[in-house]
């Protein structure tokens, strides 16, 4: 197989996505980003191992990608088996695509202060699932492979620096800020990932 095809895939999803926004105004249209996303998720082969791999103490979050302008970031999950997240939101919009494995997504509604358990989605290879505050973006994620599990993950702004929040059933939260889990990039990767 043409090793460029992969790296091809990853530039080309890069520069639609920038495309796309370019010609979002007040409101981003999620379905087109979705569809994007999922044409990327397709396929299993583009992205480097370093920013696949999981660690025993907590899931990883690597950044791809983020745009020049802030306006979006992509970055790669990566679970071992068991791992999960607090409740939390993300204060802006958000997409998630499944790459490998599969994972568990517990919604959250508030009703009279507390937190209310919706609905689960279970995502597999190829799904993708659209976060967005104004319908209700209130989760809590869980590997539910045996084995690592990785999805992509595209966010209104640098999700490394926008203020969100943990929760607790009782409808008590408090502030975070996500970190970026370090990645060796592969010198011989020419897409736009971070050096």
């Amino acid at each position: 197989m043409n090793a460029a095809l992969p790296i091809a895939r990853w530039n080309r999803f890069i520069a639609q996505f920038t495309e796309a926004v370019d010609g979002w105004n007040r409101r981003p249209d999620l379905d087109r980003g979705a569809s994007l996303l999922s044409d990327l998720v397709a396929r299993d082969d583009w992205l480097p191992a370093p920013f696949a791999l999981p660690d025993s103490r907590s899931y990883r979050q690597y950044l791809l990608h983020l745009d020049p302008r802030a306006r979006f970031s992509v970055v790669s999950f990566v679970w071992a088996a068991g791992q999960s997240t607090p409740i939390h939101d993300h204060c802006t919009w958000g997409l998630v695509g499944m790459l490998r494995g599969r994972e568990a997504s517990q919604g959250f509604h508030r009703r009279q202060g507390s937190l209310v358990a919706g609905g689960t989605q279970i995502l597999h290879p190829g799904d993708v699932a659209v976060l967005d505050p104004e319908t209700g973006d209130i989760h809590r994620v869980s590997n539910a492979a045996e084995t690592a599990s990785v999805s992509i993950h595209v966010y209104g702004g640098d999700i490394g620096r926008i203020e969100r929040h943990i929760y607790t059933i009782d409808g008590q939260r408090r502030s975070f800020v996500s970190d970026y889990s370090a990645a060796h990039v592969p010198d011989d990767w020419p897409g736009s990932l971070p050096q």
